[in-house]
């Protein structure tokens, strides 16, 4: 990545459905005492209840906590918001931005691809997404929101747990992986996560997919040329025994190659996938391995807006692989696959 992606102030995006958890966890962060200095932004103080006894002084829309972290609103612009926040003295550790409980998550990601100030100073670390697990079965069913915030998490928080039975919460785990089988998960009761887990993530580097290898996917990886079945009622099992499920209409592809790629391929390839199919892309990854090139190249979208660059050398001991991730729904599957095998280094 650029050499100033270090000095950037890591953006975590916080959503979840109404009554999931996300107050309880604000709170946390504007009231323990974990020694770091968080700035927390949300729609409706409200919402929050701030305690008023925690409170040290209010400038302007911007509450000070006596832990050191700040609390403020959305009034309109979170742009510019977030340009007052970055003018404040004394630097943040991370930044969080609370979305609605009924919103797509997508366009307050997508602030900090289009704002040049606000991406020269910050960066999207995670999408956090709380979710109620005595609710979330309903909710996938009724609310497509709450299956788009799953989607597009990087961490899930599966909240409640205290409050269904092993049988429910393994169901709920499926659904979840059925959407969204790269996220990290953390089962809780009343938020109760360290905070490290949920913040300063780096989930924007993404080991974690590389260590990842979802049994699922790999038997869609060597079966999808003459069998379309699994995406209908074939159960790949895995590890847990958990049944899995295909979600109909959201899925997930990942692909990788261990020869290196042109970059003269791949990235105009990137750019026209995401303008033509970005409607349908929530959220793409990738750790990039480029030929002629010892440095690995890391990059992220959200729909069709994308941010890349160099992030580190390719250490000695690490295979050079890429590994690309899309999770959308209807995606072009087999279109993907042929143009990404395109962009092999020949």
């Amino acid at each position: 990545m650029s050499s100033t992606a270090a000095s950037k102030i890591p953006v975590t995006v916080l959503t979840g459905y109404l009554g999931a958890g996300k107050t309880t966890l604000l709170n946390r962060i504007l009231s323990e005492n974990h020694g770091k200095k968080y700035a927390v932004i949300v729609n409706e103080f409200g919402e929050i209840g701030i305690d008023n006894d925690l409170i040290i002084g209010a400038d302007e829309e911007v509450f000070e906590m006596n832990n050191g972290c700040v609390c403020c609103t959305v009034r309109g612009d979170l742009v510019r918001i977030l340009a007052g926040l970055m003018k404040r003295k004394g630097k943040f550790d991370a930044i969080i931005v609370e979305t609605t409980g009924l919103a797509d998550p997508a366009p307050v990601a997508q602030t900090f691809f289009v704002d040049e100030d606000v991406q020269n100073a910050a960066r999207l670390d995670a999408v956090v997404t709380v979710a109620d697990a005595k609710w979330l079965s309903e909710r996938l069913k009724d609310a497509p929101e709450a299956k788009n915030q799953i989607a597009f998490a990087d961490v899930i928080v599966l909240n409640k747990t205290d409050l269904v039975s092993p049988a429910e919460l393994a169901e709920v785990e499926a659904r979840i992986r059925a959407i969204n089988p790269y996220a990290k998960l953390h089962r809780t009761e009343r938020c109760q996560v360290a905070l490290a887990d949920v913040l300063e993530r780096g989930a924007f580097d993404l080991d974690r997919i590389l260590e990842i290898e979802p049994a699922f996917l790999e038997a869609d990886e060597h079966d999808h040329h003459h069998d379309h079945d699994h995406h209908h009622g074939h159960d790949h099992h895995h590890g847990h025994g958990l049944k899995h499920y295909h979600d109909e209409d959201m899925q997930s592809l990942s692909l990788k190659s261990d020869k290196p790629l042109d970059p003269a391929k791949f990235m105009p390839w990137l750019q026209q996938l995401v303008q033509t199919e970005g409607g349908k892309i929530l959220r793409s990854k990738g750790i990039l391995a480029f030929r002629g090139d010892d440095d690995r190249y890391v990059f992220q979208g959200v729909h069709m807006m994308l941010e890349g660059d160099h992030q580190r050398p390719w250490k000695d001991d690490e295979p050079r692989e890429s590994r690309v991730v899309f999770i959308g729904r209807d995606l072009p599957e087999q279109a993907i696959r042929d143009g990404f095998a395109k962009c092999i280094a020949s």
